[in-house]
């Protein structure tokens, strides 16, 4: 495209994700080639109505010299014609609303107690009363100083989900270790042993185990879109652990993509959409886990300096590699132009928590004798803690012992989260069972 359109679409992008109607467009912009139909079912299920359009505008820059005027074409045949003489005219109007009155209801403020200098001076900080802001459901976040729970006393907290159905979920493991030839992707040795330790693990938490292996990119969208379409109301919870190549691509959710055999990749935020709410409805209110141990990125971490105290035994050896794939090219950067849109209309990514191998942009180290750094640590931690501790802090738990260990004595890792649940998560364990 040339750049004087890419121009007028960047500087009309507000607009167009407020009124266009993706899917009035889609058989026009088939016929016309401006897209294939692989492209126009990525945009699809990229989210809603205003995700799609955000997507498409944003991949429509990548396309051919034409793309933009045919574009006009469809907006004009499908009767969006503010939208095409807007894009014809070059500049942006602003189209305004009459105010609507808004009744303001003000709380009532009461006065707070009121102490001399001396007496607070006299206080204990620790003493001095705190008035906390009060807002609807508050879910108090859990201490690391607070006593462990025990047993089962632990269901009883309105601060926990419930998680004791039997089975608890679904889990669904998909597996990419060969890689087809054009892909120009190495095979992922070592991807098998991560693969049985995550399905003895998750069969001993109680879910229902599906693994998948060396999937292309349709068959990962349509496995996943079978997983929204199966009845969840009689389980507890949902867990999708996504081990392949990955890659760094644009996002307004989620980072990073994971690689079918193929070479065609498919962003993380397209893999939880699957799952959320709107797509799902068996599953709203209830968690849904991502686990990815993919690349973000082909960017290497060397670490820094700390003192002798904080070094710890490193376990990285000469058989380690990498799950990095350089940075896709398929999908431009977020311009500046679309983030005041995006940020206000970014939906609550309710009840979801995306694990990550690695942090966003960094390479991720796999053992071709034992296993990926981020797998056999987060197996190890819920065999010892999931009895007791809840998955974010056993998280931390990982992030802290993967990020001693080191590649070739030298490459660092540091696996993060996404969380967006709204209270704790305890797993179900043998320890539980065999007490109750």
């Amino acid at each position: 495209m040339e750049e004087r359109h890419k121009k007028i679409l960047q500087r009309n992008r507000t607009s167009l994700v407020r009124d266009l109607e993706p899917s009035n467009i889609y058989d026009g912009l088939l016929e016309k080639g401006v897209f294939t139909q692989d492209m126009i079912d990525e945009i699809k299920s990229s989210g809603t109505r205003r995700d799609q359009a955000r997507q498409l505008v944003r991949d429509l820059e990548t396309r051919g010299s034409r793309a933009f005027l045919l574009f006009l074409e469809c907006l004009q045949e499908t009767g969006q014609h503010s939208l095409a003489e807007l894009l014809q005219s070059g500049a942006p109007t602003i189209q305004l609303q009459p105010a609507t009155p808004i009744q303001v209801v003000r709380p009532v403020v009461l006065p707070l107690p009121v102490s001399s200098p001396m007496d607070v001076d006299k206080q204990r900080i620790d003493d001095v009363p705190v008035y906390p802001i009060h807002r609807p459901s508050p879910t108090p976040s859990p201490s690391l100083e607070r006593p462990r729970p025990q047993g089962r006393t632990r269901r009883d907290s309105i601060q926990s989900y419930k998680m004791d159905a039997s089975p608890c979920g679904h889990c669904l493991i998909i597996n990419n270790v060969e890689f087809e030839p054009q892909s120009e992707l190495k095979n992922r040795k070592g991807s098998n042993i991560d693969c049985d330790k995550l399905e003895r693990r998750f069969k001993a938490l109680k879910f229902i185990v599906e693994v998948k292996t060396n999937l292309k990119q349709r068959q990962i969208r349509h496995d996943l879109l079978a997983l929204s379409k199966k009845d969840h109301s009689q389980y507890d919870c949902c867990v999708v652990i996504m081990l392949s190549h990955g890659t760094e691509v644009s996002h307004n959710r989620f980072p990073g993509a994971v690689y079918g055999v193929d070479g065609q990749h498919v962003p993380v935020q397209h893999i939880t959409n699957y799952l959320n709410g709107q797509h799902c409805p068996s599953l709203q209110g209830k968690p849904k886990l991502f686990f990815i141990q993919a690349c973000g990125g082909d960017e290497r971490d060397t670490g820094f300096e700390v003192s002798p105290d904080e070094v710890e035994p490193s376990i990285g050896g000469a058989d380690d590699q990498t799950d990095a794939i350089p940075t896709s090219s398929s999908s431009d950067s977020l311009s500046m132009s679309d983030e005041p849109d995006a940020r206000a209309t970014l939906p609550t990514p309710c009840d979801i928590l995306v694990s990550y191998s690695t942090f966003p942009g960094y390479v991720s180290w796999r053992d071709t004798q034992s296993g990926s750094w981020y797998v056999e640590t987060l197996d190890r931690i819920l065999e010892e803690n999931a009895a007791t501790d809840d998955l974010v802090t056993m998280l931390m738990m990982v992030n802290h012992e993967v990020s001693q260990h080191s590649a070739k004595g030298l490459y660092k890792q540091m696996p993060g989260s996404f969380n967006f649940l709204r209270k704790l998560l305890y797993f179900q364990s043998h320890a539980e069972r065999s007490s109750s």
